[in-house]
């Protein structure tokens, strides 16, 4: 039995919008309710999905459900398609289930042609009219169908205007636009090495066929992905009877919005053009005139549209988005669907139909993208900017920085701290370059995925950060950006826009963050909602507190390594790993021990009354060390140079300790735990800092920090067994000096797949699991997130090997499934055990909602994603609840 792929619009509902489409569906809805829409059918969006899988060929039945379809509309309007007496002439456009403005095709006023035009123009009394329409089509038809050029048709219309001395295509008269035909005819056969037909109903057929392959057109593709659309939803194809804008003075065309889509303020919001089509207005080809002004051109056109507008929003509950057309004084509505709006304008329009009992709150809080948050914790680039980006990379941290470009952490750090606004280029950020990233503006790489270095430091910052971007070549000698024939100087403004990842070669202006009651209202409801708690990553005092002001509960991961890179640190840190002696060791560690109470005294004073977990030193052994390659180098110089032999012999023995602890594989290698089995005199160290430091914060502030010590990359129970003993040692003896008693919980970080396996027996020495993702991710995958995202990830993710970046949502089906099973298995043990992520998928809503239904009981995440974080797991409550 062959499927059925047409339906008339009297046929359906807005509840057949996966198989109608939302304009479809809209429209029949308008119709349902008695709003005036011109008639029609709809080919659906399986037949354009049979019709892809087919490799481009129609499904069998479908040419011929569309002619009945097409019989049905001509029966009731009583016009034929090419009939030269009463001609019908229909639009032919996209309509996919998740709104995709202006991404898809539309064809207008097809079934004009050589013979039917005259009927046309006789029936209108108007013969401008119809050559208009004539033209107009044959521009569409030729390049969405044909394939032309567009600038072909509109070169030769801007010749005719000038000249003709005309500024406005309306200004043209019926004879200029006979002649514009011709040349449009003449202009296509040229390019089509022939004459295209002239069937209205092969046309027919080649438009929705034009339709349907314009699902598949690039800049359909780069909106899906950028808003996570998927690509097997398939457009629908709406055929329906011309209405016209274009008749003269008492026909008009338009799009208003129920709400203000920038601000949310319920006012009128809309524009219109008096003698036009639909396509004038979408495309600027004419300035448009404010809605408020149709009430004096079009009175009883404008106060039926108010009307409707109020109905439809009543209907769907929501702002619309509504095109109409005027024909002859009489309106018309062609689409209706929620309106796509601002994020500023989302939480006021949420807001606002709750308190006027429209919605609920758990309805509001559904409507609104968590992602969407970003926008209001960052600067933006202000949209009415006009430079073209000159290079793309991967949107790792949101918001947009404006500055001088620099190549140097230095000289960032330089300029940075005399109040110069910088932004930082580099090949690649190291932990070295934090001085330079913390007061940059931004960060733009070369190399590096959503979860490097500079990505994940700068989300933690709340620094706009572009990585990984594709063809820049960086010379950091010369002080140069290359993007093709561009080259951008040392000094030079650029300008990023972490939210897309486009950079521009320019300042552009930009607009504040929009925290608003609006935004602070909504994500109280959020908070009343939610099951997990929502904590920050944070590893300084600043962090802590925009963390704080921005909700977070605690700190569910403060990284002790940052601490460890500064210029005063580094080289106790080489000294304490290259010693041949207890006792030098000892002395190194003494000499970083103030400075790391200091450091979490300021984080501690930040989050002083909630808890901190602190990770203990986690990054591999080489980040501490001198490269091997530079350090035989300078060995090398100082021997051919007759350097003091002291100083020679020094750097030789640093040389050999290099050779002596070089890995192969780092990042496998001596690093977390295990460089706390080589050297206890490390977490001994850190113990000791934190415990002083929480006790140094009480007796200032009268109170502290709820601490919990995390121990990293452990695989076996024995490796946290010998961190506790020596963690919880360093606490007795610093409590039993101070006089009085500090309760610690102690646990450690599940990041390897052996630890996910055997997390009942790791449990039973556990206080607590905070689960890695982004490394067990690494381990699970068996890749490397930075060489990923910069290799074949980006393939994967288009060939759809790979449904999502797994580094920026965490995989459910494998490293899913290890998270779950060690909750299971932890909790079996240790019914009291907490459980936590910390990994940047504590951010990304869509993990949220798995990490709810897993069990968690909290989520961390980088201080700007807090607020995202607390409105996802709201959400994860409702949409569980709802199943």
């Amino acid at each position: 039995m062959t499927d059925r792929y047409v339906y008339d619009l009297s046929e359906g509902s807005a509840e057949m919008k996966p198989l109608l489409g939302g304009k479809g569906a809209g429209v029949a809805e308008m119709m349902r309710l008695g709003v005036p829409v011109p008639d029609g059918f709809t080919v659906t969006t399986e037949a354009c999905v049979d019709t892809m899988t087919r490799k481009g060929e129609w499904p069998e039945g479908l040419d011929s459900q569309v002619w009945d379809g097409l019989k049905r509309l001509e029966e009731r309007t009583g016009r034929g398609l090419g009939d030269v007496d009463k001609p019908l002439l229909v639009s032919v456009r996209s309509g996919a289930v998740i709104s995709m403005p202006g991404m898809m095709d539309t064809i207008l006023n097809l079934g004009i042609s050589d013979d039917t035009v005259e009927a046309v123009a006789k029936e209108a009394g108007n013969e401008r009219f119809a050559w208009d329409c004539y033209r107009r089509f044959i521009q569409m038809y030729g390049e969405v169908v044909e394939g032309i050029d567009a600038h072909i048709y509109e070169d030769a219309l801007t010749a005719l205007k000038e000249n003709k001395g005309v500024d406005s295509d309306t200004d043209l008269t019926a004879d200029d636009l006979k002649g514009l035909v011709d040349t449009f005819k003449t202009l296509s056969n040229e390019q089509l090495g022939g004459n295209w037909t002239t069937d209205p109903r092969e046309q027919l057929m080649r438009a929705v066929d034009a339709v349907f392959r314009s699902w598949l057109n690039p800049r359909a593709f780069v909106y899906r992905k950028a808003n996570k659309i998927p690509d097997d939803l398939g457009t629908a194809v709406n055929v329906m009877q011309m209405v016209f804008g274009n008749r003269g003075d008492t026909s008009a065309t338009g799009v208003c919005f129920t709400r203000n889509p920038a601000t949310g303020a319920k006012e009128l919001y809309g524009e219109f053009l008096v003698n036009a089509q639909g396509e004038d207005v979408v495309a600027g080809i004419r300035t448009p005139r404010s809605l408020a002004e149709m009430e004096q051109v079009l009175p009883e056109a404008y106060h039926d549209l108010i009307d409707t507008m109020k109905k439809m929003e009543l209907h769907y509950r929501d702002m619309q988005d509504m095109e109409f057309t005027v024909e002859n004084g009489k309106l018309y509505l062609l689409q209706t669907r929620n309106g796509k709006r601002t994020a500023a304008a989302a939480l006021k329009v949420a807001r606002d139909l709750v308190d006027e009992g429209v919605i609920s709150k758990e309805e509001a809080l559904m409507r609104i993208e968590p992602a969407q948050l970003d926008q209001l914790l960052h600067e933006a680039i202000d949209p009415n900017h006009s430079e073209q980006p000159v290079a793309e990379g991967l949107p790792a941290s949101p918001g947009a920085a404006v500055g001088e470009a620099v190549f140097d952490a230095d000289i960032a750090a330089e300029r940075g701290a005399k109040g110069e606004k910088v932004v930082l280029v580099r090949f690649e950020t190291t932990p070295d370059d934090i001085h330079g990233v913390i007061v940059s503006q931004g960060v733009l790489t070369a190399h590096g995925g959503m979860t490097s270095h500079a990505a994940v430091v700068a989300r933690g910052m709340g620094k706009p950060c572009v990585a990984g971007a594709r063809g820049i070549k960086i010379d950091a000698k010369a002080a140069t950006l290359t993007i093709g024939d561009t080259v951008i100087h040392e000094g030079d403004m650029i300008t990023l826009d972490g939210s897309t990842g486009e950079v521009f070669a320019a300042g552009l202006p930009l607009t504040p963050p929009q925290i608003n009651a609006d935004f602070q209202e909504v994500l109280s409801w959020a908070d009343d909602i939610r099951r997990l708690g929502v904590e920050a990553n944070a590893d300084n005092a600043t962090d802590a507190a925009k963390a704080r002001e921005l909700g977070a509960e605690g700190i569910g991961l403060c990284r002790t390594e940052h601490m460890f890179f500064g210029a005063d640190r580094l080289p106790a840190m080489h000294q304490m790993i290259t010693a041949d002696t207890p006792e030098e060791r000892q002395a190194a560690v003494d000499t970083i021990l103030p400075m790391q109470q200091a450091d979490f005294e300021g984080i501690f004073t930040a989050m002083k009354g909630l808890p901190v977990t602190v990770r203990l030193l986690d990054p591999p052994l080489h980040e501490f060390l001198p490269n091997l390659v530079e350090q035989s180098l300078k060995v090398q110089k100082m021997e051919d140079q007759g350097a003091d032999p002291n100083e020679l012999d020094k750097e030789r023995r640093l040389l050999a300790q290099v050779k002596k602890l070089h890995e192969q594989n780092p990042m496998l290698g001596t690093r977390g735990c295990r460089l706390g089995m080589l050297y206890p005199e490390i977490p001994d160290m850190q113990a000791r800092a934190i415990i002083r430091a929480v006790l140094s914060v009480l007796k200032k502030e009268g109170e502290t920090v709820q601490i919990n010590i995390m121990i990293p990359l452990v695989f076996t129970p024995i490796e946290l067994e010998t961190h506790r003993r020596i963690v919880q040692k360093a606490i007795d003896e610093e409590c039993e000096a101070a006089g009085t008693k500090v309760d610690v919980k102690i646990g450690t970080m599940i990041e390897l797949p052996r630890a996910a396996l055997i997390a009942d027996k790791i449990a039973e020495v556990a206080d607590f699991f905070s689960f890695g993702t982004n490394d067990l991710t690494q381990t699970t995958l068996g890749i490397s997130r930075d060489d990923a995202e910069n290799g074949f990830l980006t393939e994967y993710l288009r060939t759809k090997v790979l449904k999502d970046n797994p580094f920026a949502s965490i995989d459910q089906e494998g490293v899913g499934q290890l998270v779950a099973g060690a909750v299971e298995k932890g909790r079996k043990t240790n019914p009291k055990l907490d459980l936590g992520v910390c990994g940047e998928h504590g951010g990304d809503p869509e993990s949220i909602h798995f990490f709810n239904k897993t069990g968690l009981d909290y989520v961390s995440c980088s201080p700007f994603r807090v607020p995202v974080a607390r409105f996802a797991a709201a959400q994860a409550v409702i949409s569980q609840k709802e199943k």
